[in-house]
């Protein structure tokens, strides 16, 4: 039975709580609320249960923890080595520029893959792989002898860190499953901190390793934190099932179940838009024909496939988890136009020092911080995502009005105000996802969630060539701002028009395991 046959009609998230662990039945007409022996146990709507605090405890997260960390901190820690790379290998800023771009294609096509891998044979399994996989790429880049080498060890990087985030959200929906206690928000918040903080420190810790120790460090350093996350998903990660095989219907063959084709046409047709973005300056427009096909070909076979990779009949149906890709894509898009514009335009036009625009950057970093621990804390999902759309439009009106003299406050309060929008964005979409998806399929809607936030962040890269040229300008912050004020406004009227954010709405879903009611 594919994914789409457990749904039913997609789920909407309530404004109050999570929603009840996998296997309750959302309210439906003529539907009781639970079926006996799927009742949540009293104080479990909040999390507060004394067995939700024993079940998601310190044992538990800290792997998932420092797994999460891998790939954010791998995609920015790189940034402050390109330079010595660079002179290393004798190639110039536009080859380096692929070191950081293979990495995104990679956890792009990746963050959905492990994530289908993580439903079909087990998180605990994926996890371990992917630890294992970053292991090999930090010996592999550090030990490179040419560049070609170092860009296949990026790409290595990217595949064995997105095995993580998706294989996390599969491990506590599991865990939810099986104590019978919803995820409490507090963790969820946990993963988002994670990945917000250590890409705020990926620089900094960037810059020291390539100072002290040269920048073969930046990959090296992988293998004790990759070794440390691998002995802890070891220890303390809870066994997978043993139903946990790639098999339907108990006949189709594990290859079959796992989809290989349509994991294929989806890197495929993913490389190809990918490649057409990164080079929005000078269009290769040929490449949207061949991105075209295969986009074709992919929604062709996944129609097909008893077992698809992307199941397009189950995201049909639950348009709420559509809208929560859309709102954290166009999101993102925004924040990686600051994150680079922002920083390019300080050096440029500004004249600070590539260490005082990252002090300057900091505020941003420590309010996105703060602000992804306030929406953990918070019950519902709606209200957040509502005040980060509007500090997008606000930050991006204050973008408008800077100037290369402006004082150093207004840069700063400038930053801080895009870091609110950056922590409670990261928190609410990723508390929808979790509400939305369905049960047995959770690791692969969290991949696609990373998926559009890759997306935005290519998406924007290329947007700040189009509008900078060859060097930051004021007119082009400017531009950057108005896109951001013009999305901003537009994700506001996506979170207050969608229905499923709704306080006391419920989902619609009749099928045990939904994971999308309320």
């Amino acid at each position: 039975m594919s994914d789409s046959a457990r749904l039913g009609r997609g789920g909407a998230v309530p404004e109050a709580a999570i929603p009840a662990p996998a296997g309750a039945i959302p309210a439906a007409a003529g539907a009781p609320a639970q079926e006996a022996g799927e009742r949540t146990a009293p104080g479990a709507a909040t999390g507060s249960a004394p067995s939700s605090g024993r079940a998601f405890g310190p044992r538990l997260m800290a792997p998932l923890l420092l797994g999460s960390l891998l790939n954010p901190i791998n995609s920015t820690m790189i940034a402050t080595a390109l330079v010595a790379i660079g002179q290393d290998f004798h190639v110039g800023a536009a080859d380096t520029a692929w070191l950081v771009s293979a990495m995104y294609l990679a956890s792009a096509v990746g963050q959905p893959s492990m994530g289908r891998l993580a439903d079909r044979i087990g998180p605990r399994r994926v996890f371990a792989a992917g630890a294992l996989a970053v292991c090999a790429a930090g010996v592999l880049g550090a030990l490179a002898p040419t560049f070609a080498l170092l860009i296949v060890s990026r790409v290595v990087l990217g595949i064995g860190t997105a095995a993580a985030y998706p294989a996390a959200m599969a491990v506590l929906r599991a865990e939810s499953r099986r104590t019978g206690c919803p995820t409490p928000r507090r963790v969820l918040g946990r993963l988002s901190l994670a990945a917000l903080g250590s890409a705020a420190v990926g620089p900094t810790l960037g810059g020291l390793l390539a100072a002290t120790a040269g920048w073969r460090a930046v990959f090296a350093v992988n293998v004790p934190l990759a070794l440390l996350a691998l002995l802890g998903a070891l220890l303390w990660l809870p066994a997978d099932r043993k139903d946990a095989r790639p098999a339907y219907d108990g006949s189709a063959s594990a290859s079959a179940s796992l989809d290989p084709l349509g994991i294929a046409l989806f890197a495929a047709a993913l490389t190809c838009a990918m490649v057409f973005l990164l080079h929005l300056e000078d269009p290769q427009w040929l490449l949207l024909a061949p991105a075209g096909v295969l986009a074709g070909a992919l929604v062709w076979w996944q129609l097909c496939h008893p077992a698809p990779f992307i199941d397009l009949r189950m995201l049909a149906r639950n348009g709420a988890l559509v809208r929560t890709y859309l709102r954290h894509g166009l999101t993102y898009l925004v924040i990686y136009c600051v994150l680079y514009g922002f920083s390019q335009w300080l050096e440029q036009v500004h004249g600070a020092s590539s260490f005082q625009a990252g002090l300057i950057m900091l505020p941003m970093s420590l309010a996105a911080a703060v602000c992804s621990l306030m929406g953990a804390r918070t019950k519902g999902i709606r209200a957040p995502l509502t005040v980060a759309a509007v500090c997008l439009a606000l930050g991006s009106g204050v973008f408008l009005l800077l100037q290369g003299a402006s004082p150093l406050v207004a840069l700063l309060c400038a930053g801080a105000l895009f870091g609110i929008p950056q922590g409670l964005s990261s928190t609410g979409n990723q508390a929808a996802v979790y509400a939305q998806a369905p049960a047995d399929g959770v690791g692969a809607a969290a991949g696609l969630q990373r998926t559009a936030q890759y997306l935005g962040a290519i998406t924007a890269s290329s947007l700040i060539g189009l509008l900078y040229g060859p060097r930051a300008s004021d007119s082009g912050l400017h531009e950057i701002a108005l896109i951001g004020i013009v999305l901003g406004l537009l994700l506001l009227t996506l979170t207050l028009a969608d229905r499923s954010l709704r306080p006391g709405a419920t989902g619609t879903g009749t099928t045990t395991g939904t994971g999308t009611g309320g």
